[in-house]
């Protein structure tokens, strides 16, 4: 029924396993197919492709789908219909940013700083040509195939680049002065494709899938009993998605609670329980939270 696009390069590895772990595993002949399959009735064909040519082929209905960032998007200016943000990137949940960068010991503070005939090195020479024009800016914009933080200051005098923590750019010796676009990754899908009941129905189960698995992600699901006289002390302990799950055991031996809580907090909170009269205490991993 959907043709899937998905990208190569950067965000290919996280993608493939946030499919794996929604129960949507990409298979293919090795790792440089182009060509894919997921076995899957609401999925008849899947491409492996550049995230920056995506956009515009699901715009043209080539898929019905596809998975790249808000940057491209941006780039190619090209209409389709987001499905949502997916909060990963090539190695964190972070956002990517799109940036402009001047050298460390340059004089310029800002964007407004930067004179006519500024030269600009970058990727993203649409988005770029389009955010000077609104600073009033004439800028002689080169497209850069790669490596454009190595291009200041002989070729170039600042550059349009991506980052996700700014590390690469102060280690090259460069300076953020603006932030042009924050940009997830995101499920965009073609306006006809959309229009069509069934066609929209699957895409939504589909998002379902791959939202639950990312909510998922950095959570564990704990689950105790309790005497009925420290059930108020533990109870004021657990976070939870709405509140703890609460049934009570046989013969009033207390409860059983269970709960969901952050991974990175349990090491905290066991001991706690514990200490507060919890006992039978149990840490399951979760593989989707679907709210």
């Amino acid at each position: 029924m959907l043709r899937l696009v998905l990208p190569k390069g950067s965000l290919e590895k996280a993608t493939l396993e946030l499919f794996e772990a929604a129960d949507l595993p990409v298979r293919r002949n090795s790792a440089v197919d182009y060509k894919a399959s997921i076995d899957d009735p609401r999925i008849s064909e899947v491409r492996i492709l550049r995230p920056q040519e995506i956009p515009s082929y699901v715009a043209e209905g080539l898929f019905d789908l596809g998975i790249t960032g808000r940057d491209w998007v941006e780039e190619t200016a090209s209409d389709v219909i987001s499905l949502g943000e997916l909060k990963y990137s090539k190695a964190t949940s972070l956002p990517i940013q799109v940036v402009v960068a001047v050298a460390a010991d340059s004089p310029v503070q800002r964007v407004s700083d930067l004179p006519a005939g500024v030269r600009v090195s970058t990727e993203y020479p649409e988005l770029t040509r389009r955010y000077f024009a609104e600073h009033g800016i004439v800028a002689e914009i080169r497209l850069s195939y790669g490596a454009s933080e190595a291009k200041i200051p002989d070729i170039a005098d600042c550059i349009v680049d991506i980052t996700e923590t700014g590390r690469a750019l102060r280690a090259a010796g460069l300076r953020i002065i603006d932030t042009i676009l924050v940009s997830y990754t995101e499920v965009v899908v073609n306006r006809a494709a959309h229009d069509d009941p069934a066609k929209r129905h699957a895409m939504h189960q589909l998002m379902t899938l791959l939202m639950g698995t990312l909510d998922a992600r950095g959570k564990v699901l704990v689950k105790l009993n309790v005497a009925r006289e420290s059930f108020e002390t533990v109870v004021a302990l657990l976070p939870s998605l709405k509140a703890p799950t609460v049934s009570e055991l046989a013969h009033g031996g207390g409860f059983a609670i269970e709960t969901v809580v952050a991974k990175n907090e349990i090491n905290i909170l066991i001991p706690a329980l514990k200490d507060a009269g919890a006992t039978g205490i149990l840490e399951l991993p979760i593989s989707k939270i679907i709210a």
